[in-house]
């Protein structure tokens, strides 16, 4: 992965080797069509969606991969034969470069995401706050 200091996903993207940016971009366009009202952000210096405030999914691009972050136990579970072709480990899905980009299977992961942090919003709203 080349280091960037990117203030956009456009920026990240660009900064990348050419190899690797078509892929990225397929990632970019699956992930914001599966969560369309996500904001689109760098954090950690990496492209990251948000949805209320709460981190929906990050991806990244190495040299032999790209990955997508949080791996939570309950998406790889929810995911598990999926997942099983892919390098899986402490909160990373690891994807080669050599393959094409598994666009339903990230698509699916973005929504089953964003649905975990909108069910983590309504448990917020409704938990009474202490004074």
């Amino acid at each position: 992965m080349t280091k960037t200091d990117s203030k956009s996903v456009d920026e990240y993207i660009a900064s990348q080797p050419e190899a690797v940016r078509h892929l990225l971009a397929r990632v970019r366009s699956t992930i914001r069509k599966a969560v369309p009202g996500a904001e689109e952000l760098i954090s950690y210096k990496i492209p990251a969606y948000k949805l209320h405030n709460g981190p929906v999914l990050y991806f990244a691009g190495w040299k032999h991969h790209y990955s997508l972050y949080p791996a939570t136990g309950r998406v790889v579970a929810a995911f598990k034969d999926e997942l099983a072709p892919y390098e899986v480990s402490k909160g990373t899905i690891r994807f080669p470069l050599s393959q094409p980009v598994p666009v339903k299977l990230i698509g699916r992961i973005a929504k089953f995401c964003a649905k975990e942090v909108a069910e983590r919003e309504k448990t917020k709203a409704a938990t009474p706050k202490e004074r």
